[in-house]
């Protein structure tokens, strides 16, 4: 199987917002810059194992919560 076989979902938004924090009280909690989380919750880029951990903790969810794969079928 190869990269493109899968899609990476997220439900970075919906948490963030559960938290009622912005994307820029987020960013500057795990360091990284506002437009990182935009990208993120746009699936424009895939965070590091590193930062969904980061993120995942400030959040108070697991990781497996925020991110999964599934098969493009």
């Amino acid at each position: 199987m190869t990269d493109q076989e899968f899609e990476l979902t997220n439900n970075l938004k919906y948490f963030r917002k559960e938290k009622k924090l912005s994307q820029q009280d987020l960013a500057d909690a795990v360091d990284v810059t506002r437009q990182s989380i935009l990208m993120i919750e746009k699936n424009k880029f895939n965070p590091s194992i590193l930062l969904s951990l980061k993120i995942a903790k400030v959040l108070g969810v697991d990781v497996n919560e925020l991110f999964s794969i599934t098969n493009k079928d």
